[in-house]
């Protein structure tokens, strides 16, 4: 049956990629149907994909399929699995098809049938993944010394890491953050729904670092397989002097690694070389070179996703957008 409902894509999943990515997950689908997307899964064989639909104007859309394999994204090419997607991409009035590839920017040598490179994507680029399936004394060694000092700091200033199960804390430190640093922050019905879907499986913790009870810093990790990735984060200004952030980081480390994962994705610094992030970390402080200053104390590799791409349906339509593209400077 080609079309799946989420129980049956989980089901495929685990019977064909069990260490698949987190964005393809049936949780993630249906995360962002409750905000203005669709999902549909798709499988020909033991190849699938799952694709966000997000409703333009006039009753277009545009297709989104994020972190697909580099098996899939072969048979999406010249497969089966391609004419279905395809198929239902028209029939949803898709304008075009964008897709992430799961994989770095040095694992992919395959020919693009008919893909584009594009110059819009819509995860970070660029990130830093510790590995995490060492002993806890060796991830710990492979830090920076500042970095490894701040984590003892904090505990033995008070610091504790609590998990949470809602929103309450982690949300207003989400506020808190986004209006200090000028970033958009999702709806708190958002953060919240996306552990109710993901909480049930043991691939999320809601971690906050507290100091008598007074939150101080949160982050939501998940998990799949061997991997996890560190997607949101937050931290107030109150008692910065405790490094809660680095014990808090710490902590969710050594969650993934009870969960049996060996990387921990930081996900998201600035999309520079490394010789430039080295260089400039220290005098940048907009865009993501905070994280970035942040992020590098804890002893991980640079790494650079594959370019995403697009495949256009709608021709015109496509020009129009990548013009949109240019003018404003967004993906979608």
């Amino acid at each position: 049956m080609p079309l799946m409902d989420s129980a049956s894509w989980k089901i495929f999943l685990e019977a064909t990629e069990p260490n698949h990515h987190l964005l393809q997950t049936a949780e993630w689908g249906d995360l962002k149907c409750q905000f203005g997307w669709s999902a549909t899964r798709l499988v020909a064989g033991q190849f699938g994909a799952q694709i966000l639909f997000k409703p333009l104007p006039f009753g277009f859309s545009v297709a989104y399929v994020p972190k697909v394999s580099t098996r899939n994204f072969a048979q999406m090419q010249t497969g089966e699995l391609g004419k279905l997607i395809e198929e239902e991409c028209r029939k949803q009035r898709a304008v075009f098809i964008k897709v992430e590839l799961d994989c770095w920017d040095d694992e992919y040598q395959l020919p693009l049938f008919g893909y584009t490179l594009s110059q819009h994507a819509i995860q970070p680029l660029r990130t830093i993944t510790v590995d995490i399936s060492a002993q806890v004394e060796e991830i710990l060694a492979r830090m920076k010394q500042k970095c490894r000092y701040n984590i003892r700091l904090a505990e033995k200033k008070d610091v504790f890491v609590v998990e949470h199960n809602t929103m309450d804390a982690f949300y207003e430190l989400m506020q808190e953050t986004g209006g200090r640093d000028g970033f958009e922050v999702h709806t708190r019905e958002y953060y919240q729904k996306g552990l109710d879907l993901f909480w049930p499986t043991g691939r999320v913790a809601l971690l906050i670092a507290e100091v008598d009870g007074l939150p101080l810093a949160g982050l939501m990790v998940f998990c799949v397989g061997e991997r996890s990735w560190y997607l949101y984060g937050a931290s107030s200004d109150r008692e910065r002097n405790r490094m809660p952030a680095y014990l808090l980081q710490w902590k969710a480390m050594l969650w993934a690694k009870e969960q049996g994962c060996r990387t921990y994705d930081l996900w998201g610094i600035p999309d520079e070389p490394e010789e430039k992030l080295e260089r400039d970390f220290e005098t940048r402080s907009d865009g993501l070179w905070g994280v970035y200053r942040f992020k590098r104390g804890f002893g991980g590799v640079v790494r650079r996703s594959f370019p995403a791409m697009d495949k256009p349906l709608i021709p015109l339509l496509y020009s129009l957008y990548k013009i949109r593209q240019r003018i404003r400077g967004i993906s979608f």
